[in-house]
């Protein structure tokens, strides 16, 4: 076995946030979530005729 494969999933997430540089900080993840949220509206409301 790879040790991918060996790493538990929470390993795996743990690893996955760290390349994304996330952090602790709700405010950040506020921030963050909002421009997401606000991406996804603005994508629907274009797409619509």
């Amino acid at each position: 076995m790879g040790d991918e494969e060996q790493k538990s999933q929470s390993d795996k997430f743990k690893e996955l946030a760290r390349e994304l540089e996330s952090d602790e900080d709700e405010a950040r993840w506020d921030e963050r979530l909002k421009k997401i949220a606000k991406a996804k509206t603005e994508d629907k409301t274009s797409s619509n005729p």
